[in-house]
């Protein structure tokens, strides 16, 4: 057996590459072309085609990310469907390769997929697109989501604070703070504006400051001004948090994802969009069994000379529809405030229905 389960994994292996490969440089072209309008349109020592194409490169592990699942779907079909047309599986099967050691064996490999996509998710794409937008933003200004910015919330004590960051640079400042503090009756007590801050250790060094504090006493109201060069503001505000509500969530660690949500319900915030994105983080690498399961009876077909081609063409379908039905549950459960667990679960688990269902009638009864 264990030179049957060398053959079938070197020839899923160098399929999945190879459809790896031809994915990624699809990508690749699609994302540099989109690049190349802004070449040259923030001065000669601006953003060159070098960093686009760097840029570009940057983006490379999050795209793997998304495609290992399908990719792997594609290219183990083809294998499947290639041993079943030559007759190699019928051999196979003659030679003890029975329905269940062909599932274990798959799982197998599929379990050593599940451990990559969640390492390229969790560790390598979260850097590397990080990078990518502060590489951007070195060249072309700055990270921003339009001219309100960022909006982020948090409780010290008996006082909160609603805090609204304009933009991130590439040295991972901020830039144009607003601080708006109030007391346990929503009270507005004094708002603080800073040219820029920079992160420490549970704090914010701001610099420019202009404070503008309310007080009523009396029945009468006073307002005053206070301007400072430096201040320290001790926060729970991390870099991670900021960066959250700048960039996208799903390109973060699971660990960032679940302490951003712990501190969005500490401070009474809606964490629903987060939420599904955590649960998606956890299930999405789960989704490769899935995949290996779906592949495995097209085995067992009878496919006539040059018919292996629309069997493929309907596993990149497949790979695509539950691509586009992973995104589309996404977004219907943040509108309808589904269980963000089972909202991030229902597309793998419909996916795995169809997998049991397709495996129990064309390997198990016929």
């Amino acid at each position: 057996m264990r030179t049957i389960r060398r053959l079938i994994y070197r020839e899923q292996l160098t399929a999945v590459g190879f459809v790896t490969l031809g994915f990624l440089a699809l990508f690749f072209f699609f994302d540099f072309v989109d690049e190349l309008s802004d070449v040259g349109k923030y001065g000669a020592m601006g953003y060159q085609l070098t960093h686009a194409l760097l840029y570009v490169v940057l983006l490379v592990p999050s795209h793997l990310y998304e495609l290992l699942p399908i990719t792997l779907l594609i290219g183990t079909i083809f294998v499947m469907a290639r041993f079943a047309q030559s007759s190699e599986y019928t051999i196979l099967r003659t030679s003890g390769l029975g329905p269940w050691r062909a599932l274990r064996t798959l799982l197998s490999l599929g379990a050593a997929f599940v451990v990559l996509t969640f390492a390229v998710g969790d560790y390598i794409a979260p850097l590397t697109d990080r990078t990518a937008q502060l590489l951007k933003a070195r060249y072309q200004g700055r990270i921003t989501i339009g001219q309100t910015g960022a909006w982020l919330k948090e409780r010290q004590q008996d006082h909160s604070y609603a805090v609204n960051v304009a933009s991130l640079t590439s040295s991972g400042d901020m830039q144009n703070l607003r601080i708006f503090e109030f007391d346990a009756a929503n009270t507005l007590l004094s708002v603080t504006q800073a040219g820029s801050a920079r992160f420490a250790a549970g704090a914010w060094e701001l610099a420019t400051v202009q404070r503008t504090r309310y007080r009523t006493q009396d029945q009468q109201a006073s307002i005053e001004r206070q301007h400072l060069a430096n201040e320290r503001w001790p926060t729970g505000i991390t870099y991670e948090m900021v960066t959250t509500a700048l960039l996208k969530p799903d390109r973060m660690r699971t660990i960032d994802l679940f302490q951003y949500i712990q501190h969005l319900n500490a401070n009474q915030q809606s964490a629903q969009r987060f939420e599904i994105e955590f649960w998606r983080k956890v299930f999405y690498p789960l989704s490769c069994l899935v995949m290996v399961v779906l592949a495995l009876p097209f085995a067992y077909l009878h496919f006539r000379q040059g018919g292996i081609a629309g069997y493929v063409f309907g596993g990149v379908m497949a790979g695509i529809s539950f691509f586009l039905l992973n995104n589309v549950f996404g977004y219907v459960g943040n509108l309808q405030n589904w269980q963000p667990w089972l909202t991030a679960a229902a597309p793998g688990l419909i996916y795995s229905m169809v997998s049991l269902a397709a495996f129990g009638w064309l390997v198990l009864r016929r």
